[in-house]
């Protein structure tokens, strides 16, 4: 397997902003919960329930329009301005039927809420954070749009220093509903919802400047002449992006049911999952934010027509992941005691959570593998068997032998969650494995395509 420095240089010039601006967006998340965690336990619960019923539905819909990255890469390497404006405008149309979507939707958390067994006082909390979020949807999804057309010609740099902006809006925007400032009510945890909309529609509004300032993107030129909306166009966009949204919806709501299936083995069975899950999400950035520039840099050589470079970018890539994965398990390992304990002071809890990342480590180089691969096909336009691998892999393999080792007698006396932990490892090795063939054969297409 051929490796460029070069195409490894790009790669990493590429991830490390998208790196950046994903651990900042996960740090709003961190400052919601601290805030809200100080005015009551039912503010904290409250707010844990909304954003588990609003997360899967609001990064679903934005799964949709992440494929405009790809067809922008494309049109950049092809230097097809045009084609550029016209996915632009037709994904804002498509933006706007989300949004529509969205709110439907947004008006059956209640019903959501009214099942789970929680108190009066903790639903209605969650409603109201539902209540206020669903109007900042909107301005998440444009925000996205124009992101995805910023990052598609290659800058990746202004979504980190946006989201840094964001970052310093919520904390003042949650001081302010949260603790009833200024003249404020105090709202509680319904508080962060009315937060996070304004900062989305801040975010949106500063990619909407940086557009119309960059040297890279012609802002003005792409909100001119706007064309009536077109079916295809959309229809384009949302049948490479829907495989997309699909397996983001998988992943999300396996890790958000473990917790419900392991409730009844009692709290430290809980937390220090939990404490496992809340590490590995925030490590997972680093192979995530890879695999976006992977998409990204691959759109750019396949509209580019390079497919020899292609070629040798997708060997880097995958051994990019593999160096990257083999440190982020180093460093888990080796830190994995001092790590808990920045958690929890509790022994048994700690001794869980210990053990557990010890299985993350097992995991790594799959989950970088298979979420590399998984740029690769977005980056080639090609998303289809995206959605059914990870279904297949996550839920029909990783789940259901996760369970059975966690709450049975079947193969092993019952494990607990490392039951699960050992289930997620074989369901991403079979998404690896599976994705990586995947590539191999659609490059192999793309070249024999390009030579007939």
């Amino acid at each position: 397997m051929n490796f460029s420095t070069w195409e490894a240089r790009r790669l990493l010039q590429l991830a490390i902003p998208v790196f950046l601006a994903q651990v900042t967006l996960v740090l709003m998340t961190v400052v919601d919960t601290m805030m809200a965690g100080q005015v009551s336990a039912e503010d904290l619960a409250a707010l844990s329930i909304a954003t588990g019923v609003w997360n899967p539905l609001i990064f679903s819909l934005q799964g949709i329009l992440l494929a405009l990255t790809s067809i922008v890469a494309h049109c950049h390497g092809a230097n097809d301005t045009a084609g550029i404006k016209r996915f632009f405008q037709q994904s804002l149309y498509l933006a706007l039927a989300l949004f529509t979507v969205g709110l439907v939707l947004a008006n059956f958390t209640s019903m959501v809420f009214s099942n789970i067994g929680a108190s009066e006082n903790v639903q209605t909390l969650a409603q109201g954070y539902i209540d206020f979020v669903k109007w900042g949807l909107l301005g998440f999804l444009i925000f996205t749009v124009y992101r995805n057309v910023t990052e598609g010609v290659g800058q990746t740099k202004p979504a980190f220093y946006i989201s840094i902006v964001g970052l310093c809006i919520n904390v003042v925007a949650n001081y302010i509903f949260i603790y009833g400032k200024f003249g404020a009510p105090a709202l509680g945890s319904a508080g962060c919802g009315l937060a996070t909309s304004i900062v989305l529609w801040s975010m949106a509004i500063a990619q909407w400047l940086y557009s119309l300032k960059s040297k890279h993107i012609d802002g003005k030129a792409l909100i001119s002449g706007f064309t009536k909306p077109s079916l295809s166009m959309m229809k384009y966009v949302a049948a490479l992006g829907f495989p997309i949204a699909l397996a983001t919806f998988f992943e999300v709501t396996l890790f958000a049911c473990i917790p419900l299936f392991i409730a009844d083995l009692g709290p430290i069975s809980v937390s220090g999952h939990q404490i496992a899950a809340s590490v590995t999400t925030m490590l997972f950035m680093m192979p995530l934010s890879l695999s976006m520039a992977i998409a990204i840099r691959i759109g750019n050589l396949t509209g580019q027509g390079a497919l020899d470079q292609l070629k040798l970018s997708v060997n880097t890539a995958f051994l990019l992941a593999t160096l990257i994965a083999l440190f982020v398990a180093l460093i888990t390992y080796i830190g994995r005691d001092q790590i808990v304990w920045l958690y929890t002071n509790n022994a048994e809890v700690a001794a869980l959570a210990t053990s557990i990342m010890v299985l993350a480590c097992l995991y790594q180089l799959p989950d970088a593998l298979q979420v590399s691969a998984n740029g690769v096909l977005r980056g080639l336009k090609y998303t289809k068997p995206i959605s059914w691998v990870t279904f297949v892999s996550y839920w029909l393999i990783g789940f259901s032998l996760g369970y059975v080792l966690a709450k049975t007698d079947l193969i092993t006396p019952a494990m607990g969650p490392q039951g699960f932990w050992i289930g997620i490892i074989i369901g991403l090795s079979t998404a690896a494995v599976l994705l990586v063939t995947c590539v191999n054969k659609r490059v192999k297409f793309e070249i024999s395509q390009a030579n007939s």
